[in-house]
């Protein structure tokens, strides 16, 4: 792949992990609520790498094909995103909260991260509607490859943006946990209306 679709994918990509949505959210809400963000960051590229790998198989063309595929999987990730903020309201973190992290074990927090990434509507249309706008058939890489190497990309902006978010989470807001109560509120607000807008416009499509 040339150097100039690598790079308007990566600038076009970029965008849209920078604009916050659920995975911020839950990786705020990890910087305050764990001792460590890393379970979560993993859960959430792990969300991403399966979405690769079905990319690679050419499976994406299939189920972005399918109108009544793309609403249920749209509608699942809406309401997992609701009740993950619901939950998230009902226990607002703070750091002194560090203790009931270590009771949710860390393969819980990681198939949490998995969850909401891998039913994130910004993976939906990355994967399904803008990644293959960059794949070339006729280059000179199998486009199994190209797919793969545009995912890695994908994968790797999160891991790097995603950890940055939850450790300056824990950092900026380490001695006022007041904030950090209010930050974890409006993280958990958040998803449930993101999860309520999705409802809403797939619903009355």
């Amino acid at each position: 792949m040339d150097t100039t679709t690598l790079a308007a994918f990566l600038a076009v990509d970029l965008l849209l992990v920078f604009t916050p949505g659920a995975d911020w959210a839950y990786a705020i809400a990890a910087g305050l609520r764990d001792r460590s963000v890393v379970p979560a960051v993993a859960g959430l590229i792990a969300g991403y790498a399966g979405y690769t790998l079905l990319a690679v198989a050419g499976l994406v063309v299939i189920v972005a094909s399918s109108a009544s595929l793309l609403t249920a999987l749209t509608v699942l990730g809406a309401a997992y995103l609701m009740w993950l903020g619901w939950n998230v309201l009902a226990r607002p973190a703070g750091l002194s909260a560090s203790t009931e992290a270590v009771a949710s074990s860390r393969r819980q927090i990681m198939l949490k991260g998995a969850g909401i990434s891998g039913l994130n509507p910004k993976a939906l249309l990355l994967y399904f509607s803008l990644l293959p706008q960059f794949i070339d058939p006729g280059g000179s890489w199998p486009v199994a490859a190209q797919t793969g190497l545009l995912g890695t990309l994908h994968m790797t902006s999160c891991a790097i943006v995603y950890l940055a978010v939850g450790v300056l989470a824990r950092t900026v807001l380490k001695t006022r946990p007041s904030a950090a109560r209010a930050v974890t509120r409006a993280s958990g607000a958040m998803m449930i209306a993101i999860g309520g807008f999705l409802l809403v416009e797939r619903l009355t499509r």
